[in-house]
């Protein structure tokens, strides 16, 4: 994995694990807390700066009551796991919005297609 690859991926997971932080409606002061570390080392982790070792990220899943696949699979760039994860996004949503969602991601496929 080249240097633009570990970058992007750290970027991914950062964002993923700032979104389950927001979702749990804690700071990142009380994630920090909650693992041990300095209020700095979350900000680092959510900006993509650093990407959190395997036992950390088992750790942010125990404190966001989460599964680690999860948060990897919410910054995965591979198609069958963003397809889980628009499945979860859709999940909850009535038949009606469901709809809604798909036309929205139709129309924007064939646009950007056209490039």
């Amino acid at each position: 994995m080249n240097k633009t690859e570990q970058d992007r991926l750290a970027g991914s997971i950062g964002r993923a694990i700032a979104k389950q932080r927001v979702r749990c409606q804690m700071t990142q002061e009380e994630v920090a807390e909650s693992l041990g570390v300095g209020n700095e080392a979350v900000s680092r982790i959510e900006r993509g700066r650093v990407i959190p070792n395997i036992v950390r990220l088992i750790e942010l899943a125990e404190v966001f009551n989460c599964e680690a696949a999860e948060l990897l699979g919410q910054a995965s760039f591979h198609i069958d796991d963003q397809s889980s994860r628009m499945k979860q996004l859709l999940a909850p949503l009535n038949q009606n919005d469901r709809q809604l969602v798909m036309d929205i991601v139709e129309n924007l496929t064939a646009r950007l297609q056209q490039g």
